[in-house]
């Protein structure tokens, strides 16, 4: 009887391993728009940062 309660705890630890897996990988759908605007937000600040011609790189 006391090996079948040592297996109980691997058994209810995989089972505690499961639930907490399918909680973590559940699907979220929010927040996602937010990240999305502050990439694009991020790429029109580089994009204008690029824009600006460099002094050092004008052949005068």
């Amino acid at each position: 009887m006391g090996a079948l309660l040592w297996l109980l705890i691997p058994v209810g630890a995989g089972l505690i391993a499961a639930v907490w897996s399918s909680w973590a990988l559940r699907h979220r759908k929010t927040g996602d728009v937010a990240e999305l605007a502050g990439y694009a937000r991020f790429r029109e600040a580089m994009e204008k940062e690029h824009s600006v011609s460099d002094p050092a790189s004008d052949p005068a």
